[in-house]
């Protein structure tokens, strides 16, 4: 059956947990946004940290959502901060594993459910960030709820770190040599045995992981544990689309009882009426919409794009770096710099810089990115790899230069560079001119030329999935009505 615009006594109710981070609150969001246009009634749950965010960056009516979309908060016991970096990304993840959030997300499926303080819908589902199975997964089952797992993350990205455990069993990390292992090679060995991937190596795998000290660490933790968790629930969802990643599809099907490759979920929202959802947002910080009147006067496919997302740092150093390469590539560009995006100095840059750059170049502290990516003046990012801002830049088709950061971003880079061919690699060690040259050569080169023709490909292939009869489309549909209105919590113990 089809599941545009449910019809019963009670609406559905999806109650929607994402990890607290820009790009996972953005992705479920969306996903959010396409169930409510399919007839499901919204709970929307942030950790006390983003939703203070959002009020502060989207305004104070900002959280007052819908009638049908609501939103909800629940303590976090974070310091009063408003950036997720350096320290603080620590905090929140020791906060997410072993932080005592069960009881406070029971209380308020309970709360939600109690018919003499609540005017909803009785809950009838929960999508969880997988980020945050240790305490969801547990809900659902003390509620009797079905509940889907969500990794805001591509099938590549997901299995890097769900094989982490095993390359911890192999003895390949926690590494056991001194720093030197950046330079004698050790990262760069093959990496062969991971099921559904190839053309890998050691240092594609999250940064965060690999280099601690031992597996108790949380950035270990954090990367090995929740996929884990992930396969006692009833279903896998996943933000890629069949075409990408079909060697992990097959892969992941035999792993998991149920998977769905749903995305892009931007282009499932440009196909949909969203009428009063327009007005609600996620960006953690205040948007700059002068930086659209800018990309306007610029010819088109001319302007760089430079973006490194939520919470990746840069040293002062490394920010000069960045600078002055885009100073010396003479290319035009529109640059994003968080406020807290230099940490242990200042986002002060040469006076050079600005002699070099005032005619071409624009600087914001945050931006509607898809908006940008898919302005006709922009004809090239350079990007963290965050997962978030690599599938929208594969939907608007969009060439890429990667530095990968944390998490995920290497097997991003590594798949966007070696297997789709949308991308090139900055060292991590940036110099000015190498950049330059990389720049250079994206915007104006035979290389660029080669991989906008490539990401216009998959652009197209992105939006024939999430057409009428598209994959994704039609796993979106057995998302819904397999898992999401059975009714079925059958729970897969560990």
């Amino acid at each position: 059956m089809g599941t545009e615009f449910i019809a019963s006594q009670h609406k559905p109710h999806a109650v929607f947990i994402p990890l607290p981070a820009q790009s996972h609150i953005k992705a479920m969001l969306k996903l959010a946004k396409v169930l409510h246009h399919k007839g499901f009634h919204i709970t929307f749950v942030h950790f006390e940290i983003n939703y203070r965010c959002l009020s502060e960056s989207r305004g104070p009516n900002s959280m007052d959502g819908l009638p049908d979309f609501r939103f909800e908060f629940i303590p976090d016991g974070l310091p009063t901060t408003d950036t997720l970096v350096g320290p603080h990304l620590g905090l929140l993840c020791k906060s997410i594993l072993e932080g005592d959030y069960l009881a406070q997300f029971s209380d308020l499926i309970s709360k939600l459910n109690d018919s003499s303080s609540s005017n909803v819908p009785p809950v009838t589902c929960i999508v969880s960030d997988g980020f945050l199975s240790n305490f969801t997964i547990a809900t659902a089952e003390e509620h009797g709820l079905p509940i889907a797992i969500f990794f805001t993350l591509s099938a590549s990205g997901f299995m890097g770190f769900d094989q982490i455990r095993v390359l911890a069993e192999r003895g390949l990390i926690p590494l056991k040599v001194d720093e030197s292992f950046q330079k004698n090679g050790y990262l760069d060995q093959a990496i062969d045995f991971i099921p559904g991937m190839k053309n890998m190596r050691l240092r594609d795998f999250s940064t965060n992981a690999i280099k601690a000290k031992n597996i108790d660490e949380i950035g270990f933790r954090m990367a090995a544990e929740p996929t884990k968790k992930s396969r006692e629930a009833p279903a896998l969802i996943l933000h890629t689309f069949d075409a990408l990643e079909p060697e992990l599809l097959d892969t992941l099907s035999s792993m998991f009882r149920a998977v769905y490759f749903i995305g892009p979920l931007q282009l499932h929202l440009n196909r949909m009426q969203q009428s009063g959802l327009r007005s609600i947002g996620c960006n953690l910080w205040k948007e700059e919409p002068e930086c659209l009147q800018w990309l306007d006067y610029r010819t088109p496919n001319s302007v760089l794009y430079v973006n490194f997302g939520s919470i990746t740092w840069l040293t002062t150093e490394q920010f000069i770096e960045f600078g002055m390469g885009l100073a010396k590539s003479n290319i035009p560009f529109l640059w994003i710099i968080r406020p807290d995006m230099v940490v242990g100095g200042s986002a002060i840059l040469p006076p050079e810089f600005t002699q070099e750059t005032r005619e071409r170049g624009f600087i914001a502290s945050w931006c509607p990115q898809e908006e940008v990516l898919n302005h006709p003046s922009v004809g090239g990012f350079l990007t963290h790899c965050g997962w978030g801002s690599t599938i929208e830049s594969i939907s608007a088709g969009m060439p890429m230069l990667c530095w990968p950061f944390i998490g995920d971003q290497p097997i991003n880079c590594r798949y966007a560079c070696a297997e789709w061919g949308i991308g090139m690699e900055i060292d991590n060690d940036v110099k000015s001119d190498d950049l330059a040259k990389l720049v250079t050569d994206l915007m104006e080169g035979e290389k660029g030329k080669e991989l906008k023709n490539t990401a216009m490909e998959w652009k197209k292939m992105a939006e024939e999935a999430t057409g009428p009869k598209g994959s994704s489309s039609l796993n979106l549909e057995k998302l819904i009505n397999e898992i999401l209105l059975s009714g079925k919590c059958i729970f897969q113990k560990t």
